[in-house]
């Protein structure tokens, strides 16, 4: 029997460990898509506690107490302390056997903690005390904490109205060791459903653009020098998160009636108008981010916010979201190729929430690579509930059965914690033991010196190349 989580944990084969000690382990850190705070980051902040930094804003950890019966107060309520909460957690862990909450807690524990103790309701305040007093250590700040993970470069996520204030500060501190830029997500100026919409393209985009927004033009128009001066901030990428994918075009008169009568409190869209204006605006976005050399992410297949009652109470984004079953190829396929048809397609990453969707995605692949750089048309890792032990696994599986492995672009965080670098560590152990059994079981050559380079090259070196920070 192996020891629990021992320096060749995940790693079945000699060949598996190879590749990781001798390859991955040492790449650095690109984290293209992630949700922490530049603010943070400008700052230099220091975590108070263990709970801080572990359960603050953390859904994922925050399902699993829910699922183990544990009272909101100690999730997400005011009415209990931080030491309460770290013990309900605590208790609730070793119940999660299977889930990889266990194995990224472990491994936060064992790189920024030195701490090998399994956590548990026994050992809840000894840990406590140990991650508390290492957090008051100057090399765990924030920026001490990117620097300690060999991270190079962190994409956070913003709107298109952000005046960046925060990236301007990192950038002109120069004291955080990893370059740190903006990727555009304009999902508010996408969501013209909400009741929000027409405030924020009255007040928000607008006056961040400098224009007052009335036509489906103006819209174009704001967004054109919102990505201009994302650009100049050294922005490589975007982020849509769609509920599915469609393609609905429409003539400009009726993209117009729709802006205007909505944008003019005169009546909700129907279903068939928020299609085609969303329809119009990732046309144009396409088309703008291929321009500009950018990649453009799409994210789908996600049922948010199901429990109204925590809608209610928590907000958005507080776990209680589950996968959907929308039937989404011919609406990407088309909107796709209407961007290929004009030149306009962009380096394009794919992201379903649904695994169903591997091999569908993994064929669309096929149809629209170019010459631009290896693997123009990507997809994503393993996404959300999928960037599990299994769903790294079939998702490798998946690439390399219908596209070319040796270009993907490796892991991300999709994380708001500081300590979630680790998750790169826990896919690389995956995709080098994914690797190593088809060696040893005589499906690829034992070329170590070439396997090695594509280990590598998946780390590290692809997304580099992708996205062109090196040119930073």
């Amino acid at each position: 029997m192996k020891a629990f989580m021992d320096e060749d944990f995940l790693l079945q084969t000699e060949t598996a460990k190879k590749l990781y000690h001798e390859h991955a382990a040492k790449m650095p850190i690109i984290d293209y898509h992630c949700h922490i705070s530049p603010q943070e980051i400008a700052e230099d902040h220091r975590f108070g506690d263990i709970t801080e930094v572990w359960l603050g804003g953390d859904h994922y950890k925050w399902r699993m107490m829910r699922s183990n019966g544990v009272p909101e107060k100690y999730i997400t309520g005011t009415a209990s302390t931080a030491r309460e909460k770290f013990q309900k957690f605590a208790e609730s862990l070793p119940r999660a056997i299977g889930n990889p909450l266990y194995h990224w807690t472990h491994l936060e524990l064992k790189r920024y903690f030195g701490c090998d103790k399994t956590l548990n309701g026994d050992t809840a305040e000894e840990i406590w005390n140990l991650c508390n007093e290492k957090l008051q250590q100057p090399d765990m700040s924030v920026q001490g904490i990117i620097r300690k993970s060999n991270v190079k470069v962190i994409c956070t996520t913003d709107d298109p109205a952000d005046d960046l204030r925060w990236h301007k500060k990192i950038r002109e501190e120069g004291k955080c060791s990893a370059l740190v830029l903006p990727a555009m997500r304009p999902d508010k100026a996408m969501r013209i459903e909400k009741p929000e919409w027409e405030n924020y393209m009255k007040y928000e985009l607008g006056q961040a653009a400098g224009m007052e927004i009335s036509t489906m033009q103006d819209i174009r128009d704001a967004l054109s020098k919102r990505i201009d001066y994302f650009a100049s901030m050294g922005c490589k990428a975007s982020d849509h998160a769609l509920e599915y994918c469609f393609y609905n075009p429409a003539e400009e008169y009726e993209l117009d009636d729709i802006v205007g009568r909505v944008i003019n409190g005169k009546g909700a869209p129907s279903r068939d108008e928020i299609e085609k204006y969303k329809t119009a605006l990732l046309l144009f976005l396409g088309k703008e981010y291929a321009r500009r050399g950018w990649a453009m992410q799409i994210h789908y297949s996600a049922l948010r916010d199901n429990n109204s009652n925590m809608y209610d109470r928590l907000g958005p984004d507080t776990g209680f979201d589950c996968i959907a079953t929308y039937n989404c190829g011919e609406g990407l396929v088309h909107l796709m190729d209407a961007l290929e048809r004009n030149g306009h397609l962009p380096k394009f990453i794919i992201y379903s929430l649904n695994p169903a969707d591997n091999a569908m995605i993994g064929t669309i692949l096929g149809s629209f690579q170019g010459p631009e750089v290896p693997g123009k048309i990507q997809q994503g890792a393993a996404w959300w509930f999928n960037d599990t032990k299994l769903g790294m696994e079939a998702q490798l599986a998946n690439v390399g059965n219908l596209s070319v492995l040796g270009n993907a672009l490796g892991m991300l965080t999709d994380s708001r914690s500081f300590l979630s670098y680790t998750r790169h560590e826990y896919y690389r152990r995956i995709l080098c033991n994914f690797l190593g059994n088809l060696v040893e079981n005589g499906e690829y050559p034992a070329d170590m010196e070439f396997l090695g380079q594509i280990v590598e090259d998946i780390s590290y070196n692809n997304a580099d190349r992708y996205f062109g920070f090196g040119k930073e």
